[in-house]
């Protein structure tokens, strides 16, 4: 049985919160005030990775969503530096960095497990990091239709990059789709009217 010291653990459970205030710093060019947070993209793009995994047919969904639910942790120390910044200098080493610190807190069991999924991710040498890193991407571009179907027009240019990153067949075929409709399809037709009218 592998030795844990649980005050880390503690305390790293509690450094993960970070992620539910950190604001996504990239749309902020487009106007947006407050843009969504870094906990929430991981959320939704976890469960499209689990999705396009099975559309795929020939990958571990579990594990694809696992790799992406891991994969921004060090943003909790580094920031989210948008791909403006990126011209300027590289983030990687600093994100292996401070991915690897964050891991020592975690025991060497774990430790193990996240820095395979860490590598897969920015590797895509495995389907499972190809599958997770276009989750990752089709989420910005889901994200990006929603504020250019709130009116932030310049965030058209996440959804066309994204369109020439997409490596799988399924995350294209979604992409495709998603230019397609507004996000608010979505609920149109389900309101159940409670209102009666008066007889007269």
């Amino acid at each position: 049985m592998p030795k844990y010291d649980y005050k880390n653990i503690a305390n790293f459970i509690f450094e993960l919160n970070q992620l539910k205030r950190q604001e996504n710093n990239g749309f902020k060019k487009c106007g947006v005030q407050h843009t969504h947070s870094t906990a929430s993209h991981i959320w939704r793009a976890a469960q499209i990775g689990y999705i396009l995994a099975e559309l795929e047919g020939d990958a571990n969904p579990e594990q694809v969503a696992a790799i992406i639910l891991v994969h921004d942790n060090a943003e909790i120390r580094i920031g989210d530096q948008d791909k403006i910044a990126a011209r300027y200098y590289s983030t990687k080493q600093a994100e292996m960095n401070a991915f690897q610190d964050q891991l020592k807190n975690l025991g060497l069991q774990i430790e193990t497990k996240w820095k395979k999924y860490f590598q897969e991710f920015e590797n895509r040498n495995t389907k499972e990091g190809i599958i997770a890193k276009d989750a990752d991407w089709l989420e910005q571009a889901f994200q990006a239709k929603e504020y250019v179907d709130q009116g932030y027009s310049a965030a058209e240019d996440w959804i066309n990059n994204v369109a020439k990153a997409l490596e799988t067949k399924s995350a294209k075929l979604l992409l495709e789709e998603m230019k397609k409709i507004k996000f608010t399809d979505w609920w149109q037709g389900l309101k159940k009217m409670t209102y009666k009218k008066l007889d007269k």
